[in-house]
C-alpha cells in the first residue's frame, strides 16, 4: 500500500514537458486537485486514528471541520503554485533548448539549413533522392569590388531565390561560403532538374543594389542522384565533380552527374559521367 502511494504521488509531480504556459496552468490545477484530495484523505484517516486511540484534544465532528475547511485549500494552494513555478521553469528551458538546437542547425545569413542539419537529413532520408550543388560563380571577386557586406547581400538573396523555387518538398542549405545544396525525395528526378535550371536563370537575372554599387551575380551547379542507402559523401561527391565540371566549362550551367552508383563501386563506369542540361 505504502509503495503504491508513493508511486503513485512520483507519478503526479513529474512534471515532464510543456507545450505553452497554458499547459502548465491545465496540468498544474488538475495536479493540485489530486495531491488536495490526497491531502484530505490522509488527514482524515489520521484524525479517526487520533479518535480511536482517544488522542483528539477536541471532539471527532470539529476535527473533521477543521480538516475539512483547512487542509484541502491550504494543499491546493502550495501544490499549484509550486507545480507553476517549476512548470514555468522548465517549459521555458524547453524553448530555449528547442531554440538552441535550431540555431545550431541554422545558417544565420542565409536561414537555410546548414551543412549539419542539411547532412544528418540527407542520411536520415532511406529513399532514393536527388540533390543539387550550387556554386556562386567568382564570389571572391564580388567580395574584393563590393565589400563583404555586398556578398552577404548576395548570399541572402540567392537563398531566397532556392526556397522560392524549390519550396517545401525540398531541403535548401547553406554548406559553405558561397555553396548551396538542395535534396528531395518525393520529387521526380526530371522535375527536380527542371527546377534546378529555373533556380539558375532566376539567379542570374538577380540585380542586387547595395551602398558600394549594383551587380548581378550567377551559379553553376551540380546535380546527382542518390539511391536509399547511399550517403551524403557519396552523392555530394559525384554532385561535386559536377559542378567543377559546370565550372571548367563555362560557369552558370547545370551539369549532371549520370553515374547512379558511387563511381568506385561500379563495375562498368559510363564513358561520359556528366551531361550538360542547359547554358
Amino acid at each position: 500500500m505504502v509503495g503504491m502511494t508513493r508511486s503513485w504521488i512520483v507519478k503526479q509531480l513529474m512534471l515532464g514537458e510543456f507545450s505553452s504556459y497554458r499547459d502548465v496552468c491545465r496540468k498544474s490545477v488538475w495536479v493540485a486537485i489530486k495531491v488536495s484530495l490526497l491531502a484530505y484523505g490522509l488527514n482524515l484517516c489520521a484524525h479517526f486514528l487520533m479518535y480511536g486511540l482517544d488522542l483528539l484534544p477536541y471532539s471527532l465532528a470539529e476535527a473533521l471541520v477543521v480538516a475539512t475547511v483547512l487542509t484541502p485549500p491550504i494543499t491546493f494552494v502550495l501544490a499549484i503554485g509550486s507545480y507553476m513555478v517549476f512548470g514555468f521553469a522548465i517549459h521555458d528551458l524547453g524553448v530555449s533548448r528547442a531554440e538552441l538546437e535550431r540555431i545550431s542547425r541554422t545558417d544565420m545569413l542565409s536561414g537555410l539549413a546548414n551543412r549539419r542539419a542539411f547532412q544528418d537529413a540527407f542520411d536520415k532520408c532511406d529513399l532514393d533522392k536527388t540533390m543539387v550543388v550550387f556554386d556562386v560563380d567568382r564570389f571572391k571577386t564580388v567580395n574584393d569590388t563590393y565589400g563583404h557586406s555586398s556578398g552577404d547581400v548576395a548570399i541572402a538573396r540567392v537563398a531566397a531565390v532556392l526556397v522560392d523555387v524549390f519550396g517545401e518538398p525540398c531541403l535548401c542549405a547553406r554548406i559553405g561560403g558561397e555553396e548551396f545544396a538542395v535534396f528531395s525525395s518525393s520529387m521526380p528526378f526530371a522535375e527536380f532538374a527542371g527546377l534546378a535550371e529555373i533556380a539558375r536563370v532566376r539567379i542570374a537575372a538577380l540585380r542586387i543594389t547595395t551602398d558600394t554599387g549594383a551587380f548581378g551575380v550567377t551559379a553553376s551547379g551540380g546535380i546527382a542522384r542518390a539511391q536509399a542507402g547511399q550517403s551524403f559523401g557519396q552523392t555530394f561527391s559525384r554532385a561535386d565533380k559536377a559542378l567543377y565540371q559546370a565550372k571548367t566549362s563555362g560557369r552558370d550551367r547545370i551539369v549532371l552527374s549520370v553515374q547512379a552508383d558511387e563511381e568506385e563501386g561500379a563495375a562498368h563506369p559510363p564513358a561520359h559521367d556528366a551531361k550538360t542540361i542547359a547554358a
